[in-house]
């Protein structure tokens, strides 16, 4: 097998939470154009459609299941559904979450709760149900950020002690289940890409923080799906327990 070879996904299933929009549209068409099916989760099922057409478009087949990740059941009946109509579950790209930007001593303990449940919480109810299901040679990449690392100039008190405790999750779940299991775990921390959550910013914002990225421009998001096709592939198969940024250098400034 020549090393271009060990990026090919061909044969597998690959569920991707968050599906519905932005940067979990790119990743599920970034893992079916390597060659994956693709089990696609989001709360915003009508949204699917769209992801799930990519997904065709490149060859590959597409299941579309509304899932709520901070609901363990509907975890469990999204890979229960990958099995069902797939066959198996070989890769996980946990990437359902949210943003906030509320200053921590106006962050009510709701607002507080929501984004753990949904961010950390949610993707450790994904990564147990997958974890049971998945066979040696498994991947699960857990999309976590740079603001998990560093700051970056916002009251983002809950978005980032969420991301940082899915770097922790990470680093456990690899402990545990790699040499176990046969499954590895690793974790992506992107910086500055086009998505809904950028569109959020307050103006003016991104050309402030522009200075901390070396690379001079926001990341497109097929570098990043190209990232979490890496992590997924044989490719990687001797890297486990690690958190990547793809952040065009803000996390070294």
């Amino acid at each position: 097998m020549g090393s271009l070879d060990l990026f090919r996904l061909d044969g597998r299933v690959a569920i991707v939470t968050g599906a519905s929009s932005g940067l979990g549209v790119a990743f599920a068409q970034g893992l079916a154009e390597a060659g994956a099916d693709v089990v696609l989760g989001a709360r915003r099922v009508d949204l699917l459609a769209d992801t799930a057409a990519l997904v065709e478009a490149a060859g590959r087949r597409a299941v579309v299941v509304r899932t709520d990740v901070t609901d363990p059941e509907a975890c469990t009946a999204l890979v229960e559904a990958a099995v069902d109509q797939l066959g198996k579950v070989d890769v996980l790209v946990n990437n359902a979450g949210v943003g906030t930007a509320v200053p921590a001593t106006r962050e009510t303990p709701e607002q507080f709760r929501s984004v753990i449940d949904l961010n950390l919480n949610g993707c450790y109810w994904m990564a147990q149900a997958c974890g049971r299901v998945m066979q040696p040679g498994s991947s699960i990449v857990n999309i976590s950020s740079v603001l998990g690392l560093t700051t970056a100039g916002l009251p983002q008190a809950a978005y980032a002690a969420s991301k940082a405790g899915l770097i922790g999750l990470t680093r456990d779940l690899a402990a545990q289940w790699t040499g176990r299991k046969g499954i590895r775990v690793n974790a992506i921390a992107p910086g500055f890409f086009e998505s809904e959550m950028t569109d959020q910013y307050p103006e003016g914002y991104l050309e402030a923080v522009g200075p901390r990225v070396l690379a001079g421009r926001r990341g497109d998001p097929a570098e990043l799906a190209a990232t979490v096709v890496f992590l997924a592939s044989d490719a990687a198969a001797y890297v486990t327990g690690q958190t990547l940024a793809v952040d065009g250098g803000v996390t070294i400034t």
